[in-house]
């Protein structure tokens, strides 16, 4: 894994789409093949426009682990004060339609810099590793998404940001693989501790259902599967 590169999103690779269907590359990243359901060619004229104006504005708004040409890891992020237009306050998810995505003139608004935010915190939307579909565990498990993490860490410091949010579950692989939320346990080891847990308001009915069976395996209670914590880091 030494020779991933791990550094903020670039201008050559600019990810308005996430990584569910394997690595992505400037030759790939245009020919969108999963979710066929999703009008490709109108999400990337939301979310490329968006991305870019972030980037120009906050310097970045991702941190990719690359190999090579191919970006391998996704960690997103984006001002706390930006998220307010999302469902229930939180970052917004770039596959997906406001009040869950962002909304479609979002990338026309004013972005206050840095110093005219009134708060001047980050949050985590998500961290997904890709890997070819004929090798699925070339990057997992690999430290890869601990590196991101840190270099968020350093990038943030250096920026002038005071401080880093995330949502984060128990640690069932199930509940990663629906919400692209790293575990508790992940963040803590990072150095980042509880703000407050609540319930996740999205995990009901059949999909419940089958995060309290994956659970077990993962030896955490049924009862604790939908706990949600935000999770924070001062960088003060």
């Amino acid at each position: 894994m030494d020779s991933l590169i791990i550094e903020p999103m670039r201008d050559d690779l600019v990810l308005w789409r996430c990584l569910h269907g394997g690595p992505l590359s400037p030759t790939t990243i245009d020919a969108p093949a999963p979710h066929p359901e999703i009008d490709w060619p109108r999400t990337r004229a939301r979310n490329l426009p968006l991305l870019k104006k972030l980037m120009r504005t906050y310097g970045s708004c991702a941190i990719v682990a690359r190999a090579g040409a191919e970006a391998v890891g996704t960690l997103r992020f984006y001002p706390k004060a930006l998220c307010s237009f999302s469902a229930g306050g939180a970052a917004f998810c770039l596959q997906q339609d406001y009040p869950a995505g962002p909304e479609e003139d979002m990338a026309t608004r004013r972005f206050p810099p840095i110093d005219g935010l009134q708060d001047g915190t980050l949050f985590v939307h998500c961290l997904m590793i890709a890997a070819p579909v004929e090798e699925p565990d070339r990057y997992r498990r690999r430290g890869v998404a601990t590196r991101m993490a840190f270099e968020l860490v350093r990038w943030a410091r250096e920026k002038g940001w005071q401080a880093i949010e995330a949502h984060a579950y128990e640690e069932i692989p199930m509940l990663y693989a629906i919400s692209g939320a790293a575990g508790r346990r992940f963040w803590e080891k990072i150095g980042f501790r509880v703000l407050y847990k609540d319930t996740e308001p999205g995990l009901t009915g059949d999909i419940l259902e089958a995060v309290r069976k994956s659970a077990e395996p993962a030896g955490v209670p049924a009862e604790r599967v939908a706990d949600r914590y935000r999770m924070r880091l001062d960088l003060g």
